[in-house]
């Protein structure tokens, strides 16, 4: 079968996408004979979702190539124009993608077209899972020690959200440079923490950083032009506090 509509979209930046629309009639489990649902194969770079267009046909009034119904009775014209109709939304929903510099695959676009967008990730609920899954290991692959400091960083979160966004949770799509510069000031001005007590917070919360990138929640890593710096701390013998 071939692709009724192949569209290639250049955005600003120069990415393209190549958009294929297909419809086809799909067979249904155990089908002997009449109508097939008419289902719609988005398909961009390869890769590819499906979607039920509610409407059905008979396979012998079906034109494969022009993925359409033959005839010219009302009922035809107004199944194709409806098809069309959808065919254009779903062009709508890949250039409205773009335009915003969103990713445009074949399940976004299909994801477009449905109004669901991307599930909201929250920054505490991400902590409090992980320090969940820590404490259930506690004793096999960590100490009590190590879970207590997460829930230090739990608490020092919530704090910094309340004091800088009146907030009791963040979406993590929105932590940025700014967002982890201002936590570790949040850090040394309010909490009043020394340098090397803010430089292991902010390493355990890029941990917390790191498992959002992991799991794509996240398209750019706001650590990546921040730097700490632990300094030496000069520890006193027992000899030279004798003599002092």
């Amino acid at each position: 079968m071939q692709d009724y509509f192949c569209s290639t979209i250049k955005p600003v930046n120069g990415y393209k996408t190549k958009l294929s629309l297909l419809f086809y009639l799909k067979k249904p489990r155990n089908y002997q004979t009449g109508p097939m649902p008419i289902y719609l194969r988005i398909t961009v770079e390869s890769k590819r979702s499906e979607l039920a267009t509610g409407r059905e046909c008979d396979p012998k009034t079906w034109n494969t190539g022009a993925s359409r119904v033959l005839g010219n009775k009302e009922a035809v014209k107004s199944l194709n124009a409806y098809l069309g109709n959808l065919e254009q939304q779903f062009l709508d929903a890949h250039a409205s993608l773009i335009r915003q510099g969103e990713l445009a695959t074949a399940e976004t676009i299909k994801n477009k077209f449905l109004g669901i967008g991307p599930k909201q990730r929250m920054l505490m609920a991400v902590i409090v899972e992980h320090n969940r899954r820590m404490h259930s290991l506690v004793g096999q692959e960590y100490a009590i020690g190590t879970f207590k400091r997460y829930e230090v960083l739990r608490r020092h979160t919530e704090s910094f959200l309340k004091t800088n966004f009146n907030t009791t949770d963040f979406d993590i799509s929105r932590i940025d440079f700014a967002f982890i510069a201002d936590y570790e000031f949040h850090l040394r001005s309010i909490r009043k923490m020394g340098n090397n007590a803010v430089v292991k917070h902010m390493k355990m919360f890029r941990k917390i950083v790191n498992i959002c990138l992991g799991n794509g929640w996240m398209n750019l890593d706001p650590y990546l032009n921040f730097k700490g710096k632990l300094k030496k701390v000069d520890k006193v013998g027992i000899s030279e506090k004798l003599t002092t």
